[in-house]
């Protein structure tokens, strides 16, 4: 007789603390819920660039989640320059290959990696410091025509961003979410 009460007791326990589990899950799922991204974050995770109007030898700005990104459109003596360049000397060791998907593209995040600036050498006739790259004029970080910091107080390349080729001329950069 009790064996039957046990079963009875041990059932009904399972089965209100399942319903419990559940009945908690429900209430608490709008909760977690609205913890995801909304639509306008995840509208700024991507950005598609288009290069085909971006010259040999010119650069242009983009803007991806609030940051610039340097785009490049290197010619064949920057990236010449770019690959003959010792690794030994390099502060924050990379080969250019490291730093591209296709030599004569380069993207980086624009922020200077000292203090965060934004260094000179997107625009014609701005300082691009002696490699011929970019140039922080704050505290004189002077970056290569691969984005690496040659000379000065920074201690990390410029970030290069994650980015694909949609098509030749297309890029994706950011990851989908």
């Amino acid at each position: 007789m009790s064996n039957k009460k046990s079963t009875r007791r041990d059932f009904l326990i399972i089965t209100t603390s399942a319903v419990g589990t559940v009945g908690v899950g429900a209430f608490m799922w709008p909760f977690i819920d609205s913890m995801n991204p909304s639509k306008d974050v995840l509208a700024g995770a991507t950005t598609e660039v288009h290069l085909a109007p971006i010259q040999l030898g010119q650069s242009i700005t983009a803007v991806w989640q609030g940051k610039p990104i340097f785009i490049r459109h290197r010619t064949p003596e920057e990236i010449k320059s770019a690959k003959d360049v010792p690794i030994s000397n390099l502060i924050d060791p990379q080969t250019d290959a490291e730093r591209v998907i296709k030599p004569q593209w380069l993207i980086v995040v624009g922020i200077c990696t000292h203090l965060g600036c934004i260094p000179a050498g997107q625009k014609p006739g701005e300082n691009r410091g002696p490699y011929n790259g970019w140039f922080c004029p704050c505290h004189g970080s002077a970056y290569d025509t691969a984005g690496r910091i040659r000379t000065g107080p920074a201690p990390k390349n410029l970030l290069v961003p994650h980015y694909t080729f949609l098509e030749d001329t297309v890029i994706r950069i950011g990851k989908e979410v």
